[in-house]
């Protein structure tokens, strides 16, 4: 099985792919991680250190949950700018619409794991007045498209494993819920991504599909309960997806793919007639010590030059503040790289998904003043040939 795979993966490497090229600079931004908890604030941090954990080593240990504030200035930030059709930048929001229900948990004593929507309510000891209402007020400016991302983040059979085991790992686990906290991934990377469970041998890693589509079918209905709508666009926690993500996320009306950064890739039909998407500018300064505006622009010149879009990874950690302000730093360079942007390129466009997905089908997408067309071209690449980009480096 695995010389099979292996053989696989090579020829997918040198396969012939139809990819879509572009006569005008296009960017776009994609963004992780939105609704989903994580360190329970000031409190929520105190208990976990009472309970003997060395947080502050890693910037996901100050990972919480962006506030309404956090969301308003983000959305300020990008209502400042316009492309040369009047049309601002647009954050394709990754939404992950559910959350551990901490007090149902607490009361079978955490031997189980328990769900709770955000269109019902945020888990218990946690406090976002106006959150919600932010989100829609930014989606309604324009400014945020909300997608798809998941609804544990992590493998649900995966972890249950462990809590069942009664080892450390699910002491772990108990101490992080007791005060309020999912997980923290860097800490406990055995608890794997949605459909993808590390600890499997490699052929079984992903999930079944039948499992992998009811998840997404309880993700989507979710997500319709919070925003009265269906996406059209989603990621997979981690990255990690297969032909059958993508197969049940096209049944679900998929239509676009986000993947993680590492390539220059233009945008492909892959499996299931879903729009693949791969990121190429990782815009990550809460994370990244070295982040640069520079690289940003160096990465964004090298799309431009080969025709396709400029595709920004950006994180929802970069604009929380409540445990440590990374929004303030981020905001403003967020800020010079639109700058920089405009200035460069006289005839920029700011897209979302669905509007890369209308162009590449009718050759234009509806502006805020008319249909703009734009020159579409259809050319053959290999994934070898696109497999590294000018700048980049490993995600944390």
């Amino acid at each position: 099985m695995k010389f099979v795979q292996k053989i696989w993966q090579r020829v997918r490497e040198v396969m012939p792919l139809s990819g879509f090229y572009f006569d005008r600079p296009i960017v776009l931004f994609q963004s992780d991680d939105w609704g989903r908890v994580g360190v329970r604030d000031r409190e929520g941090w105190e208990q976990l250190r009472s309970a003997g954990m060395n947080l502050g080593e890693r910037a996901y240990d100050f990972y919480t949950l962006e506030s309404a504030e956090d969301v308003s200035e983000l959305r300020n930030v990008m209502l400042r700018h316009r492309d040369s059709n009047g049309r601002t930048p647009c954050i394709e929001m990754n939404f992950v619409p559910v959350n551990l229900d901490f007090e149902r948990m607490k009361a079978g004593g955490f031997t189980t794991i328990e769900l709770l929507t955000i269109a019902q309510g945020w888990p218990e000891g946690w406090k976002r007045p106006g959150l919600l209402e932010a989100y829609r007020e930014g989606v309604e400016a324009g400014v945020f498209c909300v997608a798809l991302h998941g609804s544990t983040h992590f493998c649900r059979p995966g972890v249950e494993r462990n809590l069942q085991e009664e080892g450390q790992r699910a002491e772990l686990l108990r101490t992080l819920w007791q005060a309020g906290t999912p997980y923290i991934h860097w800490r406990m990377p055995w608890i794997g991504f949605e459909y993808w469970n590390p600890e499997q041998p490699p052929e079984q890693r992903f999930l079944s599909m039948e499992d992998q589509r009811a998840l997404i079918g309880q993700t989507f209905g979710a997500f319709a309960k919070l925003f009265s709508a269906l996406p059209r666009s989603a990621c997979a926690p981690g990255y990690r997806a297969n032909q059958d993500t993508q197969l049940a996320w096209s049944q679900h009306g998929i239509r676009v793919a986000q993947n993680g950064p590492g390539s220059f890739r233009p945008p492909h039909f892959g499996s299931s007639n879903v729009l693949q998407l791969s990121r190429n500018i990782e815009f990550e300064p809460a994370t990244d010590d070295s982040f640069s505006i520079d690289t940003c622009m160096r990465n964004a010149q090298a799309c431009i030059d080969r025709g396709i879009p400029a595709i920004v990874s950006v994180h929802s950690i970069n604009f929380h503040s409540t445990l440590k302000d990374f929004r303030t730093r981020t905001i403003g360079l967020l800020d010079e790289f639109l700058d920089a942007l405009e200035a460069k390129y006289s005839n920029l466009m700011y897209l979302h998904d669905d509007d890369l997905y209308e162009l590449i089908n009718r050759g234009e997408y509806q502006g805020v003043n008319g249909v703009v067309r734009v020159n579409v071209t259809r050319e053959t690449f290999t994934a070898r040939k696109m497999a590294k980009p000018v700048e980049s480096r490993e995600d944390v």
